[in-house]
């Protein structure tokens, strides 16, 4: 279509009907410039889109006009202009966590290993602490070398033979041997001379010598094991009370099966 073909036949239509802008404006609520823009096709005037399109319906819904030959002529004197731009499509994106929540993850996950970690750490350390104690009374029975600086002296009686009280050689030196299978505080007195008095840990064997008797004291009766010359001798005291023992050269000639003297 030639440019100005649509204006003049829109304006003839309009004058044929003796119809002004005015009852055009009154009628369609189109303003008279954009009527006069129609007219006179100066799209630059026009807001343009659906909005041009729209005043053509109501122009020709107006003067009685076909609304879609209208359009038509008005697409054709714009070029195709008018057409509508494809929608774009829409696109449903899924918003993005945030990013302190990996973080706050990760942080757990390490606090969560961590918490393993310490567990079987304390775990080991309890079980090895209740073997220890478990094995401690077993080891207090087994025999222990003496300390480097421990006075003993260890005689080992002729059980084979009778044992003579009246020969001159029966007054043999008193080793006391004291074994401890848990920790409990003794006091030793040797020919009335205090040796020990203090708190001797578990499993722990100490030698001690006199030459007429000992005064073994003990906190607990039932953690002390007591050996002379390598004979056992009766407990302390009651288990579990304190107790005292005096062990002489009788308690020796009776735990080797002689006939106690008076």
């Amino acid at each position: 279509m030639a440019t100005g073909t649509f204006g003049e036949r829109l304006k003839r239509e309009r004058e044929l009907r003796e119809v002004s802008l005015k009852e055009v404006t009154a009628g369609t609520r189109i303003g008279p410039r954009f009527l006069e823009a129609l007219e006179n096709e100066e799209w630059d005037k026009l807001p343009g889109g659906v909005f041009n399109r729209g005043f053509v319906r109501s122009i020709a819904r107006y003067l009685g006009l076909d609304e879609e030959n209208l359009l038509a002529e008005y697409d054709m004197a714009r070029g195709g202009e008018q057409s509508m731009p494809a929608p774009q499509p829409y696109e449903n994106k899924i918003p993005r966590p945030p990013v302190w929540i990996p973080i706050v993850a990760v942080l757990a996950l390490l606090a969560v290993i961590g918490g393993l970690v310490a567990g079987g750490i304390y775990g080991w350390r309890w079980y090895a602490a209740r073997r220890a104690a478990r094995r401690a009374p077993s080891s207090a029975l087994l025999p222990t070398e003496t300390s480097p600086g421990t006075a003993s002296i260890i005689s080992t009686p002729a059980s084979d033979q009778p044992y003579d009280s009246t020969s001159p050689s029966a007054a043999v030196p008193l080793d006391l041997a004291v074994s401890t299978s848990a920790a409990t505080r003794v006091r030793i007195l040797a020919d009335g001379t205090l040796l020990l008095d203090a708190e001797v840990s578990a499993g722990e064997t100490r030698h001690f010598s006199a030459s007429k008797q000992f005064e073994v004291t003990a906190a607990d009766s039932s953690a002390v094991l007591l050996e002379l010359n390598g004979r056992a001798m009766p407990p302390v005291g009651t288990p579990g009370a304190s107790g005292t023992i005096v062990l002489s050269q009788k308690d020796l000639r009776q735990a080797l099966g002689g006939t106690p003297q008076p």
